[in-house]
């Protein structure tokens, strides 16, 4: 029961309801009126709704969960668990303010009526400190980026490449069937202020982190992130400057999904570990 409170812990699911009920009106109250298009499986909800006779929060369901389930191994259950809670709320509330609250977003925004400009820069900015503030307590707001921590690695791109290129595609899909390149050249707009607003929340989005470990049970240390991370470590010796012990530094590259679960499993294994986390910009792997 105690491991599960630490898994699952009630302030995280708090801030994921929050970070759901922020983006659902960014979208709903910004972006869907005026027919801009969101980053990710977002955008693809959003554009799916425009050309068939189902709901953007069913969408938004039926084409994330599949995706946060399939990154399971890779992702581990709580952040999977965490994620599929934050696209729910984000479902619902998006129904909500859609088809339940008297707010009427058919036509136009409601505060920003139908300027394109306003729309992009607010919409973009609202629905990124959603998605950021999901990632910071634990969650995602959009199963694309866990496709591209899956796939990223295997096709030599880094993330935010991954997710910039599915992007494109999006817009230049959105712009044939619409036959129109205005929206989604806003939509572009949309997508830069997002990603500058997660990185703002999170401090971070494409770039990996580098963890450095101190321990004094080094083996054990990286047999746990071997066996779960599925990559290997780095270990360099080192000595306590006021000790004089004999440490360990464990060098671990992980990207911003992937940190709080490491920092679980390596206390897990020494409760006494010193860890830092530092932001990486690029990280290049030899060719075989």
């Amino acid at each position: 029961m105690k491991k599960f409170r630490e898994k699952f812990k009630l302030r995280n699911f708090l801030m994921l309801t929050v970070a759901g009920i922020i983006n659902a009106f960014g979208i709903t109250c910004f972006l869907n009126p005026v027919n801009l298009y969101d980053s990710g499986i977002s955008g693809t909800s959003m554009l799916l709704a425009q050309v068939t006779p189902l709901s953007l929060s069913i969408f938004l369901v039926i084409l994330n969960i599949p995706l946060f389930l399939y990154g399971l191994k890779k992702q581990g259950l709580t952040f999977t668990v965490n994620a599929i809670y934050t696209v729910v709320i984000y479902s619902a509330m998006a129904w909500l303010i859609t088809d339940v609250l008297p707010i009427d977003v058919s036509i136009a925004s409601p505060l920003a009526e139908q300027d394109l400009l306003l729309c992009a820069l607010f919409g973009g900015i609202i629905s990124g400190i959603g998605s950021g503030t999901a990632i910071r307590f634990g969650g995602a707001m959009d199963g694309i980026e866990v496709m591209a921590v899956v796939f990223a690695k295997k096709l030599g791109i880094t993330v935010g490449t991954f997710v910039m290129i599915y992007n494109i595609i999006l817009y230049i899909i959105a712009g044939v069937l619409i036959n129109s390149w205005i929206l989604p050249l806003y939509s572009i707009i949309t997508y830069a202020m997002g990603l500058k607003a997660v990185d703002f929340i999170v401090d971070g989005l494409d770039r990996a982190k580098c963890a450095m470990i101190v321990t004094t049970s080094p083996d054990d240390i990286c047999k746990v992130l071997s066996d779960v991370f599925e990559c290997g470590a780095t270990r360099v010796e080192a000595k306590g400057g006021y000790s004089g012990a004999e440490k360990t530094i464990v060098y671990f590259v992980v990207n911003r999904f992937q940190i709080t679960r490491m920092r679980n499993v390596v206390h897990e294994v020494d409760p006494t570990a010193f860890i830092t986390i530092s932001d990486v910009a690029d990280v290049f792997k030899a060719n075989n």
